[in-house]
């Protein structure tokens, strides 16, 4: 049975929620970004009950509604997005055609769900990026620009400063250098 888990943002998470199956009992399932694969004679209520409360602890949700899996989809495919250089598609293409939903009516509904439209979130999403990138210290703000899709340094420090409220070069003057995972 694959079960849809809410909040799941990295290998981190993925982790977490590994850990959260063993603990509530769980045994043979594994865990991947944004769900959980649980042997179908191991996803009774009484397991599902304590695998939610172990997953509340550690800061996620099972999702158990089509409207919350459909947004959590969404914002995935945002974060692929985000990501991925090769991608040529606006927005709106790439998402609808991961999920097969019409634009407009996944927009309606992220917006009123999540307090926020789909656009800013990816514009969020973009600046996340952008900070880890610049964080590692590996590219100038000009290479960074350009692996986030960004037009220009100028659009990037625009709304770079829109969101976090200092420039770039404020930011990596005052950001801790990142580790990189796998050196940790």
């Amino acid at each position: 049975m694959e079960i849809a888990i809410k909040g799941m943002v990295c290998m981190h998470c993925v982790e977490a929620v590994d850990n959260a199956l063993a603990a509530a009992g769980i045994t043979g399932a594994k865990a991947r970004l944004g769900y959980a694969d649980i042997p179908d004679t191991l996803a009774t209520p009484g397991s599902l009950s304590r695998l939610d409360k172990e997953l509340e602890a550690r800061g996620f949700t099972r999702i158990t509604d089509a409207g919350t899996l459909l947004i959590e989809r969404a914002k995935r495919s945002i974060l692929e997005h985000v990501r991925d250089e090769d991608c040529h598609f606006n927005l709106s293409a790439c998402i609808q055609d991961h999920l097969g939903v019409d634009y407009s009516t996944l927009s309606k509904l992220f917006s009123a769900r999540e307090g926020r439209t789909i656009e800013q979130y990816h514009i969020a999403q973009r600046i996340e990026y952008v900070k880890e990138l610049l964080s590692y210290g590996e590219m100038n703000i000009s290479e960074v620009a350009d692996k986030a899709g960004y037009s220009s340094v100028a659009h990037l420090s625009r709304q770079f400063k829109t969101i976090t409220g200092m420039t770039p070069t404020a930011y990596l003057k005052g950001a801790p250098l990142r580790i990189p995972l796998n050196e940790v």
